[in-house]
């Protein structure tokens, strides 16, 4: 996500969808062939660039809607398209998981049933790369102005105001150190065990 993100910067945020596009294309197609020649370390390679680019999609999102729609609203958009994306990984798997039993149902041996997924996923990267090409900013015409945008602003504070029992808004306490740290651990110790116990299992893979 920091490498994807942070190229998207230098790249553009279209220019860098292009590159999940077009690489993972490539990558897709290359996995059923360094599969069945047995390089396992050029295929569980590509699998690791593929995640990296699902990680970096997300990463990379939130600033390609500011670029295109404003930073205003971005919050509520991305709420919209990440339900979008919760759709997308309902369905992806019921795809991979009907053409596999289909095949395995006429005879295709266990080795070879996810060869043709990897194609129609390259089809649907295809229908995602022309998608992007369509992406186009929003006309200014659409914008908020100055005065509207600052309406806005005010409405939503007075909202908030009012939405506070005493119509006093609660002084900010300082945080407590101790539970700051608690918490980082909390959810620092999770992930550095599943970075540690992943790093050992590809270790495996690339040691042989």
């Amino acid at each position: 996500r920091f490498v994807w993100a942070s190229l998207s910067d230098y790249l553009g945020r279209k220019n860098t969808y292009y590159t999940f596009f077009v690489l993972g294309i490539i990558l897709y197609a290359s996995a059923p062939w360094s599969g069945h020649l047995g390089h396992v370390a050029l295929f569980v390679g590509a699998f690791c660039i593929i995640l990296s680019m699902y990680g970096g999609g997300f990463s990379t999102v939130p600033a390609y809607l500011a670029d295109v729609f404003g930073t205003q609203m971005v919050g509520a958009i991305h709420g919209r398209l990440l339900t979008a994306w919760s759709a997308a990984g309902i369905f992806g798997p019921v795809i991979v998981n009907y053409v596999r039993e289909y095949q395995l149902d006429h005879g295709v041996p266990r080795a070879q049933v996810y060869d043709i997924t990897a194609y129609i996923l390259c089809g649907l990267l295809v229908i995602g790369f022309i998608c992007n090409w369509l992406v186009k900013p929003v006309d200014d015409k659409y914008f908020m102005t100055d005065a509207e945008l600052e309406a806005e602003r005010r409405l939503a504070h007075e909202a908030a105001v009012r939405s506070d029992a005493s119509g006093r808004s609660a002084p900010a306490t300082p945080s407590n150190p101790a539970l700051v740290y608690g918490f980082w651990a909390l959810v620092g110790i999770p992930i550095a065990w599943g970075v540690y116990k992943t790093l050992g299992s590809a270790w495996v893979l690339f040691s042989h």
